[in-house]
């Protein structure tokens, strides 16, 4: 049965848009243009994936406030922003109340989809039992390349897609320099530098909770970042 996905968009043209895309790719779409016909539909049935804008018609923060009511159905379904506004700090609340991913609209359609089939993939891997081959283990860090998911000294670290391709992307060649170009291509990201770099600094926090002498994502000025731990003691397939 073929995935549903909603969206929420007040902007016809772009709702529309998106949705043809999907529906060609065997996606199931619902589209919602305010928050109030989404939360009705939604307190029904949810859908498999959810792409949420942040400001909806009249409503400044729509888009947060129904992000925190799905994510209090659901602690696993997937929620993706997908917003015109770029700044920090919305970047950041939308992260903090549970969004799986924040991107914004000048990513290409191809980008878009990579990043749902990667959701869709890591909720599917996550009901499989975890499988030698796709761990890396770097000292305290464990990462599983399938599922998706990371853990730091024996804490798993609630990470985003995002943020597990960064991650990932610097552990798998520890001391080797990664500039913000590569990572946005690891990431499958094209934003601004300061982007990544709000990416990092929010990485370095969810580690920093469980760790707080966490030092591993090391900056070099004028180049780039990269992990600081030397030694490789058990290596995998990347992907």
């Amino acid at each position: 049965m073929s995935k549903r996905i909603a969206i929420v968009e007040d902007e016809a043209a772009i709702r529309e848009n998106y949705a043809d895309v999907l529906r060609q790719q065997g996606y199931q779409v619902q589209t919602y243009a305010n928050r109030e016909t989404a939360t009705q539909a939604f307190a029904l049935r949810l859908p498999n994936l959810v792409i949420l804008d942040i400001g909806l018609e009249q409503e400044y923060d729509a888009g947060f406030t129904l992000c925190q009511w799905l994510r209090s159905q659901s602690k696993t379904l997937p929620i993706i922003f997908l917003t015109a506004r770029d700044n920090d700090v919305d970047t950041i609340s939308g992260l903090r109340i549970g969004a799986d991913d924040y991107l914004t609209k000048d990513i290409s359609l191809p980008h878009l989809s990579a990043r749902i089939a990667a959701l869709f993939r890591r909720q599917e891997a996550l009901d499989q039992p975890q499988q030698e081959q796709h761990l890396l283990t770097l000292g305290d860090l464990i990462i599983d390349s399938q599922r998706m998911t990371i853990s730091w000294q024996q804490q798993a670290i609630d990470l985003t897609v995002t943020e597990f391709w960064m991650v990932y992307a610097l552990a798998k060649h520890p001391g080797h320099v990664k500039n913000r170009q590569q990572l946005m291509q690891d990431s499958n990201i094209y934003v601004d530098d300061s982007t990544i770099t709000s990416h990092i600094k929010r990485i370095r926090k969810k580690f920093a909770k469980f760790d707080n002498e966490f030092d591993c994502i090391e900056t070099v000025y004028g180049m780039g970042y990269r992990w600081n731990q030397p030694e490789l003691t058990q290596s995998s397939a990347l992907d």
